[in-house]
């Protein structure tokens, strides 16, 4: 027996040691480069800054208000993913869970998003659904473009009727978040201004501006998406992309609930909502775990989409870490700051990983029986 184990360990020591090689190793090389001024334009610079100037490069980049906007962007686009694709997923296995026919075909065509790359969605969203003169939204606006004139005549009206209702409450709600962009402001100063390092907080931060609640709604009747709704248009392709991964985890969760469970709940008069509430949504909870898990990980790193469809912009409007580590690397080739921004996306990432665990860690001491 104790050789059988032996053996074991031995069996698995080529796995390990080619992930230590491609994760860790290359992880170590960016670290040692973060704390240097290494620029693909200045031979040699690749040198240590030295313990005096060590920490110039997350100083500079704590300094710039652009990186906390592309923190948020980030955090954003991954809590928006996330939720949408959970809604989505859930949805869609609940319908693929049922007999129907054709069924099977259907699960083949909504799982085909999922196994188109990035890149290839990008260009086929780009060029194909959103182009803004062939595009096949513009095909449906115009093939519908009466319904939808009217639909955003409605709108624009309601708008102008809600505008002198509504501001009093805009002119409550934006100080507000001026307050909160105040208080954010100061926790950042307060964080960034530590003695030991000498680093000053930003001259200006205001994360939240971009909620601040116009006095005046209006929706224009014709317009490019991507450049109407940047940050929309990232979040619908990259949902569109990852539905088809929750919605299989879940399925997966579904088909091996047993029908005895639910034959059972319909003989004792539990309806559509109750066996849903009481008996599968209990029984996917290991299985949304684990889809809500992996999908935030890799949702942390989007960047082929952003790269083909909006470049991060308008401005830095659809930016996030990993594209501004792109930017920062094969634009301005500053491999220093480049890898100081990987150090940054890698502490993001293990800190949402660490609250998601923490919180399921929770749930399940409430659960667990006394």
């Amino acid at each position: 027996m104790v050789e059988q184990t032996s053996l074991r360990k031995y069996l698995s020591a080529p796995g390990i040691l080619f992930l230590i090689i491609v994760t860790q190793i290359p992880f170590v090389v960016a670290i040692y480069f973060a704390f240097t001024n290494w620029n693909l334009l200045r031979p040699g610079s690749n040198q240590f800054l030295g313990w005096d100037r060590m920490w110039r490069n997350f100083t500079r980049i704590l300094n710039n208000p652009d990186f906390y906007t592309v923190l948020w962007n980030t955090i954003f686009l991954t809590i928006s993913v996330v939720v949408l694709t959970f809604i989505f997923g859930m949805a869609l296995a609940l319908l693929l869970n049922r007999p129907f026919p054709g069924r099977a075909l259907a699960r083949t065509l909504l799982i085909t998003p999922f196994l188109v790359m990035p890149v290839a969605a990008g260009v086929l969203w780009k060029n194909i659904v959103l182009e803004p003169t062939r595009g096949l939204l513009t095909y449906i606006m115009e093939a519908f473009a009466p319904v939808i004139q009217v639909g955003i005549n409605i709108l624009n009206a309601i708008g102008s009727v809600l505008t002198p209702i509504l501001k009093p409450i805009i002119a409550l709600i934006n100080p507000v978040i001026d307050l909160l962009n105040t208080g954010l402001f100061t926790v950042v100063t307060l964080f960034t201004s530590l003695p030991f390092i000498g680093i000053e907080g930003p001259a200006e931060f205001a994360p939240l501006a971009h909620l601040s609640l116009a006095e005046s709604f209006y929706l224009p009747t014709s317009f490019y998406l991507p450049e109407a709704f940047p940050m929309a248009s990232i979040i619908l392709i990259v949902t569109w992309q990852w539905t088809p991964f929750v919605m299989l985890i879940l399925l997966s969760g579904l088909q091996s609930l047993p029908d005895s469970t639910l034959e059972a709940a319909k003989i004792d008069g539990a309806g559509g909502f109750g066996m849903f509430r009481y008996i599968m949504l209990p029984h996917l909870k290991r299985f949304i775990e684990i889809a809500l898990l992996l999908e935030t990980i890799f949702i942390l790193n989007v960047f082929g989409i952003i790269f083909i469809v909006t470049t991060g912009g308008p401005s830095i409007n659809t930016t996030n870490l990993p594209y501004e580590i792109f930017k920062e690397a094969f634009s301005r080739w500053n491999v220093g700051r480049a890898s100081a921004y990987g150090i940054f996306a890698v502490i993001l990432a293990n800190i949402v990983i660490l609250l998601f665990l923490r919180v399921l860690g929770n749930q399940n001491e409430s659960e667990a029986p006394a």
